[in-house]
């Protein structure tokens, strides 16, 4: 629950630290005193915006700080816990604004994003405004309260998760679809281009191999003339070949060797070079008896580097590279085969999630229909305390599966008749202002018993209600009060009276400036207090009585 709140000069307040405890506390005070000034102040520590209005004339900011117990409240415990800024078994919300509007926010001394404010804030209290009951009218906020009475979180989390999946789904399948023409017209160019490469079917360094034999081939005269001419000269020439002028050395080296010794190392490298000669002219040999000139292969030869080369610029790249460009040209044709295949599989998957959001959004619609006869049950009985014996209250849910969306597929409509005789109609077209906001209070007071936030502000929802039925509305705020921390700010002395507590918000000027308070007043100011709301500015020994009874 709320435990404490500190105001430092925020708008017209310089200074206010203000405990709360348990129960209904109850706050009012003179039109125009701001009584739902620490509302709004309090406002700023959920994650209300904010700006450099905000701020007391003549200060340099504004701070704002609110303490919670969290004894009760296992949810805003976890929430902190998995976000690192757990502080024992109480939480402190900080804001501060600027002059210059800046804010900052803070959990527990640690700086924080606003938007982590908001989280934590709607697990620790809800707000209930004066205009709420206009909120009523429309569709969405209708459906809100009914989630909100039902505790459907969960399955709307499941309903909102299959939706997300099926849109994105769709979305796939769209943009498949969109370029399916595209596709086709280029799955039909590479599938031509690809049997073209096919019926070639050059293979990887083919070319690089092809375009060696072409050469030696068309060198191959000029080959043969030169190995011979080279053997002639290392071995087979008439006269003085190589390999005799190198015997005869090796012959003399022979003879030295044996007058000196230390001439044996030439010896060596003469015989050495003898053989290399010898081998070199074997080599030689042996690739010229298998040089042969094939007219019928070297044509095959040419025709081929003539149409791998011809290929090559036809596609934009180097001969050397068309044996890739064909592979490359297989993965993108088999690509664009199983985008056809993915084309059909997600139009299967479009349909399955289509049927899981639709199973999902009729569960919520069932669990809608029962909770909605349950809350018809609850307002009609609350309307009839509330002044209006006759009323009927009554909540339509309607399934409509072409209607998907996050929220479901349902249209809801609150239907009410205030007069016997009537048939029910949309609460907008039959409600006057009176009856819609006694209405609207009866909803809020049984919805917020179904919520599990600690803490529960109602902000002058009382509005348009008056005498008896003021009455019955300070006791449904009491008995809430009971299990619930409930402040309300209240003009009625019949709301007023049924506090756990009373606090008095006063206006007043000092030294030229405007100063609000805020103080909690015990019985005998209580009775001081009510008495004024029963009797305006003069207080009678009548009003007081009232105002004692008011109190019992």
């Amino acid at each position: 629950m709320l435990c404490q709140l500190s105001i430092n000069n925020f708008a017209i307040v310089r200074f206010l630290e203000l405990d709360f405890r348990p129960g209904m506390t109850s706050i009012t005070g003179e039109t125009g005193a701001g009584k739902s000034i620490a509302i709004d102040a309090l406002g700023l520590c959920l994650g209300n915006r904010a700006d450099a209005s905000s701020v007391r004339p003549g200060a340099n900011k504004t701070e704002v700080s609110a303490r919670f117990s969290l004894d009760d409240i296992p949810l805003a415990k976890r929430w902190l816990e998995d976000n690192d800024l757990e502080l024992d078994d109480e939480c402190i919300l900080r804001r501060t604004i600027g002059s210059d509007g800046r804010s900052r926010a803070y959990i527990n001394g640690n700086p924080v994003p606003l938007t982590q404010l908001k989280l934590l804030g709607q697990l620790l209290i809800g707000i209930h405004g004066q205009h709420a009951h206009h909120a009523m009218l429309k569709s969405e906020h209708q459906l809100t309260l009914l989630d909100s009475y039902a505790n459907h979180r969960l399955l709307i989390d499941t309903v909102a998760a299959s939706f997300q999946r099926c849109k994105q789904i769709e979305a796939d399948l769209k943009q498949l679809e969109a370029s399916q023409h595209e596709r086709i017209a280029r799955k039909q160019l590479v599938q031509y281009q690809v049997e073209e490469l096919d019926e070639f079917d050059l293979k990887v360094d083919e070319f690089d191999e092809i375009e060696q034999e072409h050469k030696r081939l068309a060198n191959g005269t000029e080959l043969i003339d030169t190995c011979q001419a080279s053997l002639d000269i290392l071995t087979e020439g008439e006269e003085n070949n190589i390999e005799s002028l190198l015997n005869r050395v090796v012959s003399l080296a022979e003879d030295l060797q044996s007058y000196d010794p230390a001439l044996s190392n030439i010896n060596t490298m003469l015989n050495d070079a003898l053989i290399q000669v010898q081998e070199s002219a074997g080599e030689l040999q042996h690739y010229l008896s298998k040089l042969e000139l094939d007219p019928t292969h070297f044509a095959y030869l040419e025709e081929r580097l003539s149409k791998a080369m011809q290929l090559a610029r036809k596609h934009h790249v180097s001969p050397n590279k068309l044996a890739e460009h064909h592979l490359a040209l297989k993965a993108e044709l088999s690509t664009l085969d199983s985008d056809e295949s993915k084309l059909e599989e997600i139009q299967l998957q479009v349909d399955a999630s289509r049927a899981a959001y639709l199973s999902n959004a009729q569960k919520l619609s069932q669990s809608r229909a029962r909770y909605a006869k349950e809350l018809d049950k609850l307002v009609t009985q609350s309307i009839h305390e509330l002044n209006m014996p006759k009323g009927k209250f009554t909540i339509e849910v309607n399934f409509h599966p072409e209607q998907m969306s996050a929220n479901g597929s349902d249209n809801i409509e609150f239907m009410v008749t205030t007069n016997p005789g009537q048939p029910l109609q949309p609460i907008s077209k039959v409600a006057s202002g009176g009856e819609l906001s006694r209405i609207g209070l009866g909803i809020q007071v049984i919805t917020a018993k179904k919520v599990a936030t600690p803490t529960l502000i109602f902000d002058e929802v009382d509005v348009g209600i008056s005498g008896p039925t003021a009455a019955v509305v300070g006791r449904m705020l009491r008995s809430l009060g009971e299990s619930t921390q409930v402040l309300c700010v209240t003009h009625l002395p019949q709301v007023a009276g049924n506090g756990h507590q009373h606090m008095f918000v006063d206006k007043f000027n000092k030294a030229g400036s405007t100063e609000t308070t805020m103080k909690s007043l015990d019985r005998e100011q209580r009775i001081q207090e009510l008495a004024r709301l029963l009797g305006g500015d003069t207080i009678t020994s009548n009003t007081l009585a009232n105002a004692r009874e008011l109190l019992q």
